[in-house]
């Protein structure tokens, strides 16, 4: 009779997992983020082409022949601009004017997608960034004529600091109360002019504060299909000539002559 071999008792070593196992399960570990990620990446170009189309601008002389550029007294190009910052608060139509009411709604996005959860939020607030400086970069080209790649990255590195500046100044301005941020903004959008509208001002300041608080009400959902659409700062007017109610509570001065005035 023939011995038969004993039946094999299960292993207790583990098998090894394929290759293809285990990267399938890395892609659905990461898949949230990935997903994420490239979300982020379109929404945040489309969020940034708002920002851009509040200050936007063309040079027409660009394309004529022979055409040339005008120049602002401290030598910046400037052009044709349409819009409230431009035909109400006076602005002229500048790459640098462009660039800081860009940053200007850009940080009012920020703000908004810091509420966005903290795995998410960082990504978004890359895309938004990188899609400025991709816009940035190509205005320069187009309307300026900036065809070196190290003139273009000193202009973006530039543009970066003054970036981290608003964010910081921004903030504060947020913290401290409206007198530090229309300090903000009359720093970076007005250049720290002298003969600042001061109304201007204040419509730029009051806007702020009204977009950023419209958007407190818009849930993540449908902030993160980047449907956002900038009004008119002008509408603030009425808010900013209001007479404050503080104003009655104060005591009327009486000036050299005995007068009362309020």
């Amino acid at each position: 009779m023939r011995a038969t071999k004993p039946p094999q008792q299960p292993s207790s070593e583990p098998k090894p997992v394929p290759a293809s196992v285990k990267l399938a399960a890395k892609i659905h570990k990461r898949a949230p983020a990935i997903t994420e990620t490239y979300v982020a990446y379109g929404v945040c170009e489309k969020l940034v082409k708002e920002c851009a189309r509040q200050a936007d601008y063309t040079i027409p002389q660009r394309y004529e022949k022979n055409g040339v550029i005008p120049k602002t007294a401290d030598g910046q190009d400037f052009g044709v601009g349409k819009g409230w910052w431009y035909e109400s608060l006076g602005l002229t139509p500048t790459f640098n004017n462009w660039a800081q009411v860009t940053f200007l709604h850009m940080y009012i996005l920020t703000v908004r997608l810091r509420a966005f959860s903290p795995t998410a939020a960082p990504s978004w607030h890359q895309h938004l960034l990188d899609h400025f400086f991709y816009t940035a970069e190509d205005r320069m080209v187009r309307e300026h004529n900036v065809y070196s790649r190290m003139i273009r990255n000193k202009y973006l590195k530039d543009l970066f600091t003054q970036w981290r500046g608003i964010l910081a100044a921004y903030d504060e301005g947020l913290v401290k109360g409206d007198a530090v941020l229309a300090t903000a903004v009359w720093r970076n959008v007005f250049d720290a002019r002298e003969d600042v509208d001061l109304q201007g001002l204040g419509d730029v300041v009051c806007y702020m504060r009204g977009v950023m608080k419209g958007l407190e009400a818009v849930g993540d959902e449908e902030v993160g299909k980047g449907d956002v659409e900038f009004g008119d700062p002008g509408t603030q007017r009425k808010f900013v000539e209001a007479r404050s109610r503080m104003m009655d509570s104060l005591p009327a001065k009486e000036d050299g002559g005995g007068v009362k005035r309020t």
